[in-house]
């Protein structure tokens, strides 16, 4: 009888193993392409098909050596042990199954709520701590251990970890804060108060990741990023401001001075390829300083990193034009971008 539960166990395993690898690469591969052909069901369907497909062989495994011990006759003690540990391991592996789909739906659903595009490790983060914490409770019930001391301990913990990472914890709820608001997104073009500026590339549990346009990379507290006083470029007007400041002597007429100056502001709008062509320069005098008048000129241009070039191009031809117009400097104007 022994011999006969044996095959009939090995019998039985393979068979199961077999279905599992029909269903994982056949009816799930014929299911796909039926996806791909008549676009059937959503669009999402192709991700769940394909992360079931790494999986399901797994679980068909389990599943197997669970039906193949039924038929053998093994100690009560050691059948139990084993189906244990073969409930823990379909747990963790549809854990991580789970928290792969769960990841890709919420950020399919960021994107479509806050037009966000790129990566963000906070939510990656805030999902699989869920769901393996989830997996946690359900492995610790499986194995007869009471959860309620574990629920006290934490709760004590919670309290001890809270007061001790509070400006953790405040810089994670602000990098919440910050995505849904939709106010600072990856991507987006920033000014800080410092004047430092550059491109958010990722919003993580405890800060923000701001490249330059040198290269270098600020790290900033979300908490910090949340209560400053932040420039987004994003939600303004698609091109960038470029300010130049420009002193000159006070014998000039500051009737040509404006004139002369206009009409260099325009024609770097106009022929240059990064400058923003539509939009009309103008100029503000604003400060009686030491010998000189100093106004500021302000065009826009298309990229960020292209200000220098704009900035550099009008001071070249300013200077040029101020000379034939017989308009003085006192000093070399100086440019703020």
């Amino acid at each position: 009888f022994f011999e006969k539960d044996y095959i009939l166990s090995i019998f039985l395993f393979l068979v199961v193993v077999f279905l599992s690898y029909l269903i994982s690469k056949i009816i799930l591969r014929y299911l796909l392409v039926l996806i791909f052909a008549k676009k059937a069901f959503f669009p999402q369907s192709e991700i769940i098909v394909k992360t079931l497909q790494r999986y399901i062989l797994f679980w068909g495994i389990i599943l197997g050596l669970h039906i193949a011990l039924g038929f053998l006759k093994i100690p009560s003690h050691l059948f139990t042990i084993l189906n244990k540990a073969f409930l823990i391991l379909f747990i963790l592996s549809l854990a991580f199954a789970s928290s792969k789909l769960l990841m890709y739906f919420f950020e399919l659903y960021i994107v479509e709520k806050t037009e966000l595009k790129s990566k963000v490790t906070l939510f990656e983060i805030l999902v699989k701590g869920f769901v393996f914490s989830i997996a946690f409770i359900l492995i610790l019930n499986i194995l007869d251990i009471n959860i309620t001391p574990f629920v006290t301990t934490f709760g004590v913990a919670g309290l001890v970890i809270g007061l001790a990472l509070r400006d953790t914890l405040e810089n994670f709820f602000a990098g919440i804060q910050l995505i849904m608001s939709k106010q600072i997104k990856p991507k987006d073009f920033i000014r800080l108060e410092s004047g430092d500026e550059g491109f958010v590339e990722d919003i993580t549990w405890r800060n923000t990741t701001i490249r330059m346009l040198t290269n270098d990379l600020i790290i900033i507290p979300n908490s910090k990023l949340s209560k400053g006083m932040v420039i987004n470029y994003q939600l303004g007007p698609l091109d960038f401001p470029v300010v130049v400041q420009v002193g000159v002597s006070y014998q000039n007429d500051l009737d040509k001075v404006e004139r002369v100056t206009l009409e260099v502001a325009k024609e770097i709008m106009q022929t240059h390829p990064e400058a923003s062509p539509s939009f009309e320069p103008f100029l503000r005098f604003h400060t009686f300083a030491d010998q000189k008048i100093i106004f500021s000129v302000i065009m826009r241009c298309k990229r960020p990193a292209s200000r220098a070039l704009i900035t550099h191009e009008f001071l070249k031809k300013l200077h040029k034009r101020y000379q034939e117009e017989k308009i003085s400097l006192t000093s070399l104007p100086e440019a703020i971008v």
